[in-house]
């Protein structure tokens, strides 16, 4: 798959460090190799020079001319719906997860450590009874070519199996 975020003209792009980290913007115009210059009108971030080290390149790009006033940027980002695109993908939401762990007092992490741990005790008993099971009825593996695929469809009947809730 060839490359497909370039430094161009109406490419929005994450702020990683500075004053403005964590928001986005579009680049205006390119100043130089090292710069560009940016404007976020709807992300509070003003129009000004930025080094390309503290931008990261998103695939999102906006269609505006070239050294465009920060209305005709305005104009064309609530057209393209950037920042409801961009809270949408993966990337955005790691970063509101991470803003939110840091956020966590003290007894958040405590019910989040119960959670997991009783999480976790749901998933090793069920293993042991698939492991139980799986002792009960050994299987047997044939040799050959079709020996992996069989051991794996005696695997997915006893998961659906262990699965199916079981009467006293």
């Amino acid at each position: 798959m060839p490359f497909t975020k370039f430094v161009e003209v109406g490419r929005v792009a994450y702020i990683a460090f500075g004053n403005d980290a964590g928001k986005i913007c579009s680049i205006v115009d390119v100043i130089d190799q090292n710069r560009a210059l940016v404007d976020g009108p709807l992300t509070r971030v003003k129009r000004q020079p930025m080094s390309f080290k503290q931008l990261h390149l998103t695939k999102f790009r906006i269609k505006f001319p070239h050294t465009a006033k920060t209305a005709a940027v305005r104009k064309a980002w609530e057209k393209a719906n950037v920042v409801e695109e961009w809270s949408r993908t993966s990337w955005a939401k790691k970063l509101a997860l991470k803003k939110l762990r840091t956020k966590m007092t003290d007894f958040d992490r405590f019910k989040l450590m119960k959670a997991k741990q009783s999480k976790n005790r749901i998933i090793n008993r069920e293993m042991l009874r698939m492991k139980k099971s799986l002792k009960q009825n050994p299987v047997r593996v044939k040799s050959g070519r079709h020996a992996k695929k069989c051991l794996s469809m005696k695997k997915k009947r006893i998961a659906k199996q262990a699965l199916k809730p079981q009467k006293k």
